[in-house]
C-alpha cells in the first residue's frame, strides 16, 4: 500500500477585500455615530461615466445577500459581491480640499481613470 504525496505549491494569501485609512476610519465613525446612525455602509460598482465603471456608496439599514462584510478599525462596512473583483486590495480613505471633501478609492485594479475621474476601467 503506497501513499501519495500532494505537490501542488502553496496557496498564496489573497490581499484583503478592503481596507480603510485612519482618515476615512474616522470620518465612518463619525456618520455612524450621527447621521447614519444604526446604519452601515454599502460599497458598490456601477457602469457609468466615460471609463465604464464607477464607485457607488449607499448606506443601508443591514447586509443584503450578496454583501461581503468588512471589517476594519472597528469598524463594519459592505461590499456588494459583484463588485469584489473590482476592488480586491483597495483602499478607502478620505481627503479634504479647499473645496471639496469626500471618500475616495486607491485600487491597484485600475487601469485607467476618464478626465473628469468620476469613472474607471480595469
Amino acid at each position: 500500500m503506497s501513499q501519495s504525496i500532494s505537490t501542488a505549491p502553496p496557496r498564496r494569501a489573497l490581499p484583503p477585500l478592503m481596507s480603510l485609512t485612519d482618515a476615512a476610519a474616522e470620518r465612518l465613525r463619525h456618520l455612524y455615530a450621527t447621521a447614519h446612525a444604526g446604519q452601515l455602509l454599502r460599497i458598490s460598482v456601477t457602469t457609468r461615466g466615460c471609463s465604464g465603471q464607477a464607485y457607488d456608496m449607499q448606506f443601508v439599514e443591514k447586509p443584503g445577500d450578496g454583501d461581503e462584510i468588512i471589517r476594519d478599525h472597528d469598524l463594519t462596512l459592505l461590499v456588494d459581491r459583484k463588485a469584489t473583483l473590482f476592488l480586491i486590495g483597495s483602499q478607502m480613505d478620505y481627503r479634504m480640499g479647499d473645496l471639496e471633501a469626500g471618500f475616495v478609492f486607491v485600487n491597484p485594479n485600475e487601469k485607467g481613470r476618464c478626465g473628469c475621474g468620476e469613472s474607471f476601467h480595469v
